[in-house]
């Protein structure tokens, strides 16, 4: 599934083109798609094809294509503080996205049938807490994955403010996916070959929209044990965050504010000029020909149908020469700056590292 859009260079150039193609809509959605390199969720060795607008599928670890996420993040309609259940939660590439958004009084819980595949969202879940510069610039509500059939789920655990199922959902399921959303909230699935969001309007009332044709491998059913019974899926308790850690989330709101003020001040309006990248100009040159005739040298300058003979044309090019810029130099690598301040202040060690969720540099 996929090929809607043209391949990328890179993650950024793949997000251009889902802009193009109104794929992606909103700003919020295209900060967290930037935010996120759909590269550091594929195997050393498929990562050439991270940028191409198709599914990939390696065992049971599988992505979906870009366009088909950007539909979905666009149809969930998210927003700081809201609660998020994922089911088919795969890689954890989408969770991580939404998290992003969020933020961290926001809920992500996702639900995943193969324990291999935890154990790899886990592993790319914990690079990009440690490596990636984006986990500072936003506040991040860090997905907890749980293993588990998604058709399972306890009847007695929370509802949701956003769902979103990563497999085919047949038409006998649709009431049992619906059951998992608060009312006003948003359940967006594959539904009968066709991408669906249903918005909860009230206790039994319900609106749906058909988004796109899509292709999805079905939910697999629940195994039941010898006894006969299903293995209920138990989601992770609505946790109450610590003082200690409601401390790091304010300090971290306090010095990104005090960033963002000081790099107001500095460029005046906030509004930094960037300068345009100047094209040099591709021009015809004429040819300087050498014909050696019986050991003796002719030089002789043969012009092209293109070539001008006047003088004045001559002294134009160069002119023009003698004023093209030099060569732009490679842009600085970006800077993260809340990283900076936290290192520059007078604390404890231990604290700032703290402060840093003990992350690499």
């Amino acid at each position: 599934m996929g090929g809607a859009v043209s391949a990328g260079e890179d993650n950024d150039e793949l997000i251009d083109n889902l802009k193009e193609a109104q794929y992606i809509r909103t700003e919020l959605v295209e900060q967290a798609f930037r935010a996120v390199d759909r590269a550091d969720y594929y195997l050393e060795e498929f990562k050439e094809n991270a940028y191409k607008d198709l599914a990939w599928k390696h065992g049971n670890i599988h992505l979906s294509a870009p366009c088909i996420y950007s539909e979905v993040m666009e149809a969930l309609d998210l927003q700081p503080g809201l609660s998020f259940l994922n089911l088919g939660s795969g890689t954890g590439y989408l969770s991580s996205m939404v998290g992003l958004i969020l933020g961290p009084f926001g809920v992500n819980h996702g639900v995943e049938l193969h324990s291999d595949v935890i154990e790899y969202a886990k592993q790319k879940l914990d690079f990009f807490i440690r490596t990636s510069d984006s986990f500072d610039k936003f506040d991040f509500c860090e997905p907890s994955f749980v293993i588990g059939n998604c058709l399972e789920i306890s009847p007695d655990c929370s509802q949701y403010d956003r769902v979103y199922c990563g497999a085919g959902v047949q038409k006998e399921h649709e009431e049992y996916m619906k059951s998992l959303l608060k009312v006003g909230g948003i359940l967006v699935m594959p539904l009968e070959e066709k991408l669906t969001k249903i918005t909860r309007t009230g206790p039994s009332a319900w609106e749906t929209k058909k988004i796109l044709a899509v292709s999805f491998a079905p939910l697999i059913q629940p195994c039941h044990s010898e006894t006969g019974k299903s293995r209920l899926v138990q989601l992770p308790p609505l946790a109450v965050r610590s003082l200690q850690d409601l401390a790091r989330i304010a300090i971290r709101g306090t010095i990104k504010k005090v960033i963002r003020q000081e790099t107001v001040s500095s460029s005046g309006n906030g509004l930094k000029s960037t300068p345009g990248v100047k094209r040099r100009r591709v021009r015809r040159r004429r040819m300087e020909t050498i014909v050696f005739l019986d050991k003796e040298v002719f030089a002789s300058r043969i012009s092209s149908p293109s070539d001008d003979n006047s003088c004045e044309d001559l002294e134009e090019e160069s002119r023009e020469e003698d004023r093209a810029p030099p060569p732009e130099a490679k842009p600085a690598p970006p800077v993260n700056f809340l990283r900076e301040k936290v290192l520059s202040l007078p604390l404890p060690d231990p604290l700032k590292y703290y402060l840093l969720y003990y992350r690499e540099k």
